[in-house]
């Protein structure tokens, strides 16, 4: 090595020298004779917070210079001068730290000394496993810990479970598919091979609660029997009237106490906040059995509350009513018990043998049957309602003309999409449907415009047989007359059997949609003699409305527009119809519709339809399909046989499959060729409706 490449180290020295002595000596052979670094070692920090970082302090005498090689990360050195150091991140490892001393004339030692990079384990782990307060199947899962890189979680219920992996802070869930009892273990990793474990036992439980159906295969319906009193789930004997579960509860009334019942506890305590009125279905062997439902404190048997009731059938199921609206709803109720012919002792015999089915909370009582039409206004009528999905449903005055009644809806946040409101305990007779006359009408205030209504009739013995059809809104806080016509059913439901009875309905704001607090008014039930055009999207589709648009949906180069009638002569006169304008694009370009509810091709399965085309010979295709399946379609394609004049097209759909339900309307002029937007490519139609 040559001592020229250290000069600089050598001209600091003499200048130091030349500093301290005022006789200038320029022998510099000492330089020469500098002995090699001598007594090196090298000093490891390893901080203690597992984050792999070390500081590397190197010592020895004679040295101008080390390079340090860290023995990870390259094998580039790095140079740190006498005192000093320098720090470097080690993953968990043991590594070969190799310290080269350089004297000032480039003379060199090295040493190499072994470095261990190990974790410690994470401290004070605190991890929590609570079941979610909505989901009883569901775990949550937070942790904490000191020096701790992640976690990991196992929920036990899988075999060879490769765990969940988190970080401080979040919150991984797991769902379980059965009830039962887990082993949940979380993992705190250090970024090394050191960890800490943490274990827990989560017992997964499907409690009781209302309402009680005893179809759950997962809740443990455990009765607690007293006096003679034998309560069990069995299967239903009677699958019949207003009763086709599957499940049921018994209670044989033995001898020998005169109150002997049983009860059963609940997972929760019952929430009387908005519903204080209990229904329970009960199939008796007698007439005029008593019936006694008590609610008692979990631990104090001395708060509770009891109604009784009196069966009015035998052998046959009948859905009972216990008001409890006066209940000191400050108390807290956890059991439900069940008294049969309280003040009598039972023998064991069918004649004391009773079933007991769909225990639940409501917030009105039952109520009476009315007469169509349905104005709320007569005096001495009981018209309470009864909500379910969590609607709301109160009297109220029209917001328009305050003397007269109306009920007021509110669908409120946590409302199902489903929610509704049965009006009454029914009609005292039958909807008169026939094959002509299958509508009904309801005046709404809603305060939003485009929302579906949805309308259902039923048989109340036998809630089966049903139909449900569907009206929409084109009013925005205004009273408006809803149609509802059930030729035409709603999607997925089943069409009108008219050897059916139908005689209660039920009305469903905002249908499909959870609740957000709409509140709606409805009034005048109405059935309609005469079958009229609805106001909503629905056939026959005549263009005419001013009340709501034609919202087409265009595909493919087509364009569909609803114009002022440019021809209004010959067969057509009306003001208003359809415009198509086949641009380039696709030669299958057109539009289509989507009406409110189903086609109904009960009764017809001929379309006609009024077109006014530029030429002879185009070709108009008419297709309806399914509206959330495509395949599901038919479709039929006709010619037109004259040029600028309305003619009326009639396509035939016997063939058609009417088990399955068509709500869109697809319209294709031309198909197999381009269009090109110009006026031999623009057609109008109109009157589109099933002969």
């Amino acid at each position: 090595m040559k001592p020229v490449k250290y000069i600089g180290l050598v001209l600091l020295l003499i200048t130091v020298l030349l500093s301290c002595q005022k006789k200038i000596n320029d022998d510099l052979s000492f330089v020469n004779n500098a002995a090699s670094p001598e007594e090196l070692s090298v000093l490891f920090e390893i901080t203690q917070d597992n984050t792999g970082v070390v500081t590397i302090t190197p010592n020895g005498n004679g040295v101008a210079q080390y390079d340090v090689y860290y023995g990870h990360g390259g094998n580039t050195p790095v140079l740190v001068l006498p005192g000093k150091n320098t720090t470097h991140v080690y993953p968990e490892g043991v590594y070969t730290v190799k310290i080269v001393a350089r004297s000032v004339t480039g003379k060199v030692t090295e040493v190499t000394k072994p470095l261990t990079v190990s974790f410690k384990a994470p401290e004070n782990l605190a991890a929590t496993v609570t079941i979610d307060p909505v989901n009883n199947f569901k775990v949550n899962v937070t942790a904490s810990a000191l020096y701790e890189t992640n976690f990991r979680v196992f929920f036990g219920d899988i075999p060879n479970e490769p765990g969940l992996v988190f970080l401080e802070g979040q919150t991984p869930s797991h769902t379980y598919a059965a009830v039962g009892n887990y082993t949940v273990k979380v993992i705190a990793y250090s970024g090394g091979a050191a960890t800490t474990t943490y274990t827990t036992t989560i017992t997964i439980t499907d409690p009781i609660l209302l309402p009680i159906s005893f179809e759950s295969l997962t809740v443990n319906y455990t009765f607690t029997d007293f006096g003679g009193g034998v309560a069990t789930k069995i299967n239903n004997p009677h699958m019949n009237g207003i009763n086709t579960s599957a499940k049921v509860g018994k209670l044989v009334k033995n001898a020998p106490e005169v109150w002997g019942g049983s009860f059963i506890t609940l997972g929760n305590p019952i929430d009387f906040s908005s519903n204080k009125v209990f229904r329970m279905k009960v199939y008796s062997p007698r007439v005029g059995a008593k019936v006694l439902l008590k609610t008692e404190n979990l631990t104090n048997g001395g708060i509770s509350f009891e109604k009784e009731v009196i069966t009015t059938v035998a052998n046959t199921w009948e859905d009972l009513a216990f008001d409890f609206r006066t209940i000191n709803t400050a108390n807290s109720y956890q059991k439900i018990v069940l008294i049969f012919d309280l003040g009598i002792s039972g023998d064991g015999s069918a004649n004391f043998t009773w079933l007991f089915d769909d225990i639940r909370l409501v917030n009105q009582m039952p109520v009476s049957l009315l007469s169509l039409p349905v104005s709320f206004d007569q005096a001495g009528i009981n018209y309470e309602v009864v909500d379910f999905g969590n609607n709301l449903t109160a009297d109220a005055s029209d917001p328009v003309n305050a003397s007269n009644k109306v009920k007021k809806t509110t669908k409120p946040g946590g409302a199902e999409v489903w929610a509704g409101t049965t009006i009454g305990a029914g009609f005292t007779s039958p909807i008169p449907f026939t094959a002509t006359k299958t509508q009904m009408s309801v005046r709404v205030y809603s305060p939003t415009a485009g929302l579906r209504i949805r309308l259902k009739v039923e048989d109340r013995t036998n809630n089966t047989r049903s139909v449900e059809t569907e009206a929409m809104t084109q009013a925005v806080n205004t009273w408006e007359t809803l149609i509802f016509d059930f030729a035409n059913q709603s999607s997925g439901t089943a069409p009108i059997n008219l050897s059916y009875t139908y005689n209660m309905a039920s009305i469903f704001f905002d249908f499909g949609n959870a609740g957000t607090g709409k509140v709606f008014y409805w009034d005048d039930i109405t059935f309609l003699p005469v079958n009229t055009t609805p106001n909503y999207l629905a056939l026959p589709l005549d263009f005419q409305s001013t009340t709501y648009s034609y919202p087409f949906v265009d595909f493919g180069g087509g364009n569909a527009t609803v114009v002022n009638n440019p021809s209004a002569s010959g067969i057509n006169t009306s003001s208003k119809v359809a415009k198509m304008v086949k641009n380039t694009g696709e030669v299958y370009g057109g539009s289509f519709i989507e009406l409110v509810n189903s086609i109904n091709f009960a009764s017809s399965r001929t379309f006609k339809v009024k077109v006014f085309s530029p030429r002879i010979g185009a070709k108009v295709l008419l297709k309806v399909e399914n509206a959330s399946n495509g395949g599901i379609n038919f479709e039929k394609e006709v010619t037109t046989t004259t040029a600028n004049a309305w003619e009326e097209l009639t396509f035939d759909f016997n063939a058609i499959n009417i088990g399955n339900s068509y709500q869109k309307i697809v319209l294709i002029f031309d198909l197999g060729t381009m269009g090109d937007g110009s006026s031999n490519y623009t057609y109008y139609f109109d009157d589109i409706r099933l002969n």
